[in-house]
C-alpha cells in the first residue's frame, strides 16, 4: 500500500538516498534540508535526531517487506519461483537505479559505529529477511522443488548473503550485469533443472 507524499516521507526518501550513497555518517540534516527545500528545524519537528530519522526509515523499509513478501506470496505460491522473483526484483532495481542497493545491507557494513538503536532495528530487518527465505527453502525442500545441501537456515543464510554480496559486487565493478551472474549459481544449485 502507498503512503500519501508529504513532508516526512520527504525527509525519509531523502535520507535513503544519502544512506545508498554514502552511509550513515554520509549526510546532515542541512543536506537534507537543501534538497528537500525545507528549514533544517523543519526535519527536527519530523525526526528529533538522526538517529529517530534513521530508525524509522529502517523500521518503514521492514513494514515494506513484510508487506512486499505478503503480496509476492499471494501472487507466486512455488518456492522456485519466490527466490527468483525475489532475486529479480533486485535485479531490475539495480539496473534501473531505482534502488540499487538495500539499504539495511549499507548500515549492516557500518554496524559497529550505528547507534544502538538503529542497530537494533538492521538487525530486525535480517532476522525478518533470513525467517522469511528459510521458511520459502523449507517448503521448496519438502516439497522437492527445491535441493538443498545444509539446513534451511543455512542456505536462506547463505543466500540472502549471495544477494547482498552480487549487489556488492554490480556496485564495485560498475556493472549491472555483475549481479545476475555471480546468482545464477546459487539459483541453479537450489533450483532442479527439471522445474
Amino acid at each position: 500500500m502507498d503512503r500519501p507524499s508529504n513532508t516526512a516521507d520527504d525527509i525519509l526518501a531523502a535520507a535513503r538516498r544519502f544512506i545508498v550513497a554514502g552511509g550513515y555518517n554520509g549526510f546532515s540534516y542541512a543536506d537534507i534540508a537543501e534538497v528537500v527545500g525545507i528549514r533544517k528545524a523543519s526535519i527536527h519537528h519530523h525526526f528529533p535526531s538522526k538517529v529517530d530519522l534513521v530508525q524509522t526509515l529502517v523500521r518503514r523499509y521492514l513494514e515494506d517487506a513484510v508487506t512486499g513478501m505478503t503480496e509476492l506470496e499471494r501472487n507466486v505460491p512455488e518456492p522456485p519461483e519466490l527466490l527468483r522473483t525475489y532475486a529479480g526484483f533486485w535485479a531490475q532495481c539495480i539496473e534501473d537505479a531505482s534502488r540499487p542497493f538495500c539499504v539495511c545491507a549499507l548500515l549492516a557494513s557500518e554496524l559497529p559505529v550505528l547507534p544502538p538503536e538503529v542497530a537494533a532495528e538492521v538487525r530486525a530487518y535480517f532476522q525478518f529477511l533470513s525467517g522469511w527465505l528459510t521458511g520459502v527453502i523449507e517448503r521448496g525442500a519438502g516439497q522437492g522443488t527445491l535441493t538443498i545441501a545444509a539446513a534451511p537456515r543455512v542456505e536462506a543464510e547463505a543466500f540472502m548473503a549471495t544477494v547482498h554480496g552480487a549487489m556488492l559486487s554490480a556496485r564495485a565493478y560498475g556493472d549491472v550485469l555483475t549481479f545476475g551472474m555471480i546468482l545464477a549459481p546459487t539459483l541453479q544449485k537450489l533450483i532442479p533443472a527439471a522445474d
